[in-house]
């Protein structure tokens, strides 16, 4: 069973200009310092701006879709998803066989204790970086349990480095651990994560209609 692609690519483009576009709008209401009447008068703008949206809005999330050469876009995705503003958006890289790495740099938006990223925003970046890990290991799943290890502050601002690896499977349980370091190794967090393979992703059922869900069989 597969999806096929229903955007056409300049709509993508467009959907993800704006959803970066919106990211810079959201880190300016964020830090911005202008007079009461100017903020007024901006979000008049954005009302004004966001009912020309709504005139055609969805009922769902943008859904998975396979492109031609067999990779997955997940638009809507709150991490990844180039097409959805909350998203940073995390660009992972498959290193290995059941190894990921990604390049974050924290905004001012994340911020959780003065001047550090909010521990959640961290365990979020951290429980994606261990699903894919799994994933490309061939054990795609949903995150049972998520144990994270706060070693010291993770700033924004600052780039820092996400890896994740797959140690070990059960069944349909799999584990991964992973970790946020500064770009010279210090260590930030640390998360370790179970994941568990629906039933029905075994049966060709995949998340959203994804062959296998990705999963491998009979381990």
């Amino acid at each position: 069973m597969t999806i096929e692609a229903t955007i056409s690519e300049s709509r993508v483009e467009a959907l993800c200009a704006l959803a970066a576009q919106t990211r810079e709008l959201m880190d300016a209401v964020a830090m911005t310092g202008v007079g009461e009447q100017e903020l007024a008068a901006v979000t008049d703008e954005l009302r004004a701006l966001t009912e020309r949206l709504d005139a055609a809005g969805r009922t769902s999330p943008h859904p998975f879709e396979i492109r031609a050469d067999g990779t997955v876009r997940t638009l809507g995705n709150a991490v990844i998803g180039a097409g959805n503003p909350f998203a940073f958006p995390l660009v992972v890289e498959h290193v290995a066989e059941g190894r990921v790495r990604a390049e974050v740099a924290f905004r001012p938006l994340h911020e959780g204790p003065p001047g550090g990223v909010h521990g959640g925003i961290t365990a979020m970046v951290l429980d994606h970086m261990l699903g894919q890990a799994a994933a490309v290991a061939g054990y795609a799943g949903v995150t049972a349990t998520l144990t994270m290890s706060y070693r010291a502050p993770v700033p924004y601002g600052t780039p820092v480095v996400a890896t994740a690896e797959h140690t070990r499977a059960e069944g349909r349980k799999s584990w991964s651990d992973g970790r946020i370091s500064l770009p010279d190794g210090t260590l930030l967090v640390e998360a370790t994560g179970l994941f568990v393979t629906p039933a029905a992703w075994l049966r060709g059922d995949g998340p959203r209609g994804l062959p296998d869900g990705g999963a491998r069989t009979g381990q």
